[in-house]
């Protein structure tokens, strides 16, 4: 499938030698599926673990070794895939080959062509312009090869470069003992990837926080009152705000899917840490978008032991108090200070959807609501797709079909966009 961040850019993928390399066969596919033109260089130590033809089966490119004998007779290949790339993948990346990139080494075709392809982006130690491409780096090698100073300076010169380092992992190593040194999986180095690709999007520069998941409202140590959500919705924001390039934070409860790659995550678990979390950052924040089910009471007092039933104890009575409406603080501070710039919510309904989702957009002072009935089948809580109605303070409304909760994500931060810069 087709992804808007891949299509059509050119992505060189250097595998180095090591046995790690097998993945890179999964990320070449993953990186030819999204419509990328993936042109792999591989060091002689990495066609030792897995030959040239399975890279050129999935990417439908040829694969290269050797500098001396390219494809179609091209004398300097290096400089032209340099010229042409968009982004630049070493996975896995080697103590040697990071030994030979941080100090400018170009001894084979990989190295020659990464030397000739500047590190492109806006992270630390990076120039807005100039030729170049992105770097993502995914090193893998034995603990004590990667824990060695040598080989932590080389990373961090890099890093220090603008080169985004994804990984390594903690697990089984090749020797058969456990530690630092597992190549990233190939999926946390795609994402890693479309990060690298989204930091110039329309939201560079920009800060927005998405709320996620169910709070969790103690009773005792071992229980507690909750709802359904599952997190889906509010981490698909996160992700399509970070493809538009912002600097994403995640207040979330728990999650049933993981935190993706390039989002600063920060758990919380009741609805006074979330509240107490947001409005530390909605001062310093451009979109706010609140998608969270966070409960609306919680019990007065949680015992600090498990509570007991007691011999014929036919019921139990919990004084509930009122949580603090989050959203509705922010509108508060909004007035104010000016901040957020945008402030979007959620509204989870069983019945009178519009009815009741105009009401909070009123009442909390929204730029825009996204109502969804959370009873229809095939959408809402745990499920993978949605659908939301988009009602604006202007007095607007936008019917989305159901479809992907990432898609939705997307037509989220699309309307938000339109508001912030509008």
């Amino acid at each position: 499938m087709s992804d808007p961040l891949l299509a059509g850019k050119k992505v060189i993928l250097g595998v180095t030698g090591g046995i790690a390399a097998y993945k890179a066969a999964d990320l070449c596919s993953k990186l030819a599926q999204a419509g990328a033109a993936v042109d792999v260089i591989l060091t002689d130590a990495a066609a030792r673990f897995v030959a040239p033809l399975t890279f050129s089966a999935l990417s439908g490119r040829p694969a290269r070794v050797d500098m001396w004998t390219a494809p179609g007779g091209d004398p300097i290949p290096h400089v032209k895939m340099a010229g042409e790339a968009d982004l630049v993948i070493v996975a896995p990346l080697s103590a040697n080959t990071l030994a030979k990139l941080a100090l400018g080494l170009a001894d084979n075709l990989l190295t020659a062509t990464l030397l000739a392809t500047p590190i492109k982006g806006v992270y630390v130690g990076c120039s807005d312009g100039g030729e170049g491409a992105p770097w993502v780096l995914a090193p893998a090698m034995e603990s004590h090869m990667w824990a060695n100073p040598m080989t932590q300076s080389h990373m961090a010169a890099l890093r220090d470069r603008g080169a985004i380092q994804v990984g390594p992992g903690v697990g089984r190593l090749a020797s058969g003992a456990s530690g630092a040194g597992r190549m990233a999986e190939p999926g946390e180095i795609f994402a890693a990837a479309r990060r690298a690709l989204a930091q110039r999007g329309p939201l560079a520069g920009r800060r927005v926080m998405v709320t996620a998941g169910g709070t969790q409202e103690p009773v005792d140590p071992v229980r507690y009152i909750t709802n359904a959500s599952s997190g889906k919705m509010g981490v698909a924001l996160a992700e399509a705000a970070r493809d538009l390039g912002a600097a994403v934070t995640l207040v979330h409860a728990p999650l049933a899917v993981p935190v993706p790659f390039g989002i600063e995550s920060m758990p919380v678990r009741t609805a006074l840490e979330m509240c107490d979390a947001v409005l530390a950052q909605a001062g310093e924040t451009d979109i706010l978008i609140g998608a969270a089910a966070v409960a609306d009471f919680r019990p007065a007092e949680a015992a600090n032991q498990k509570i007991k039933k007691a011999p014929g104890q036919e019921g139990m009575t919990l004084h509930l108090v009122r949580n603090p409406d989050i959203l509705a603080e922010v509108a508060g501070r909004r007035a104010e200070t000016g901040w957020p710039k945008v402030v979007v919510g959620f509204a989870a309904e069983t019945q009178d959807l519009l009815a009741n989702a105009g009401a909070k957009l009123r009442a909390k002072r929204l730029d825009i609501i996204a109502a969804n009935d959370v009873t229809e089948a095939g959408s809402g809580f745990g499920a993978d797709d949605n659908r939301v109605t988009l009602l604006f303070a202007d007095g607007r409304e936008e019917v989305l079909p159901i479809m992907a909760k990432i898609e939705v994500a997307r037509r989220v931060m699309e309307a938000a966009l339109a508001r912030l810069v509008g």
